[in-house]
């Protein structure tokens, strides 16, 4: 299968246009690293202040969260630090970890994008589906049940599978090796904070997080950036979609510019910083009007959502 088709920066810019916006900044990937965590952080400790605010709290973290995998993202396309050497330590330490592994994966999605073998392609393929069965989805997310599937499914079939007299240790031992981060992490802030009586901090204030409101908000960004995009697209200003996002959507569901989707299929290496600027040149060029676009995200979701249900018929 042939690559899916690329497009030049000096088919729509200048040199000395495209110059600053290719330009890896030393302080700039550190620094919205940064805020990520400082945002969790603010919003933790707002939730320990305030208790009532533990529901936004879950909100701003869990969109953080999602932040952190954008800011590794970037990291794999070498774009969060102009010394590769740093970029990786930022994408893979400070992130939910995995870089090597997510790189070889994202790349081959790139250059197979809405192509048969793009591994992504199952994540768009189902579209449109009924408002029924994203509703479904939704719940299933915002209940625990899509992170359970995806992180912990698997060791309890392993767990129940095993054949009699087959030893438990090993098995947990490769769980928790597996999942060293995770287990770190949650020991840490329980040893952090249960002196003060926070205990709980940890379950309520990163575990339900990641739970529940991540894979809601990664699921309705995997919608807006690929849904409804024709398998084989041979356009490449179309095998991704941008999608306006206003203040609250940037703070809750689309966090560091991951809306410029469009833009970054075109020039992937370009940092999640300079995708505005990009988009603004292009618009200033009659460029935009080609591209696939979406006014929000509630537009895309209707779209998405747009099959008809199923209408039983009488006997």
């Amino acid at each position: 299968m042939p690559a899916a088709a690329r497009v030049s920066p000096k088919d729509y810019f200048t040199p000395e246009e495209w110059a600053p916006l290719a330009k890896k900044s030393a302080w700039k990937g550190p620094a919205i690293m940064a805020h990520a965590w400082l945002v969790i952080g603010a919003a933790a400790a707002m939730a320990l202040a305030f208790p009532i605010t533990i529901p936004l709290a879950v909100m701003i973290i869990g969109a953080r969260q999602l932040g952190l995998a954008i800011l590794m993202h970037d990291a794999a396309h070498g774009a969060l630090h102009p010394d590769l050497k740093v970029n990786d330590f930022l994408g893979d330490k400070l992130t939910p970890g995995g870089l090597v592994a997510y790189r070889t994966y994202h790349l081959g999605h790139h250059k197979y994008a809405q192509q048969t073998e793009d591994p992504d392609l199952v994540l768009s393929a189902p579209f449109p589906i009924t408002r029924t069965s994203l509703r479904r989805k939704i719940v299933r997310d915002l209940t625990g049940q899509t992170y359970y599937k995806q992180r912990w499914a698997g060791l309890v079939k392993r767990l129940r599978v095993r054949k009699a007299g087959e030893p438990l240790w090993p098995i947990l031992r490769d769980a928790v090796v597996s999942r060293k981060r995770f287990f770190t992490g949650m020991v840490a802030t329980i040893a952090l904070t249960a002196p003060f009586g926070f205990w709980w901090a940890w379950f309520v204030l990163w575990l339900l997080p990641q739970a529940t409101w991540l894979p809601m908000v990664t699921r309705l960004r995997n919608i807006a950036e690929h849904a409804l995009v024709a398998k084989d697209e041979p356009d490449p200003l179309r095998h991704a979609r941008t999608t306006h996002a206003n203040w609250l959507e940037r703070a809750l569901l689309a966090p560091y510019w991951v809306n410029y989707h469009c833009e970054h299929h075109m020039f992937m290496h370009v940092p999640c910083y300079n995708l505005p600027k990009v988009r603004a040149h292009l618009e200033r060029s009659g460029v935009t009007g080609k591209m696939l676009s979406a006014p929000g995200y509630l537009d895309v979701l209707k779209l998405a959502s747009g099959k008809p249900e199923r209408v039983a018929v009488a006997a």
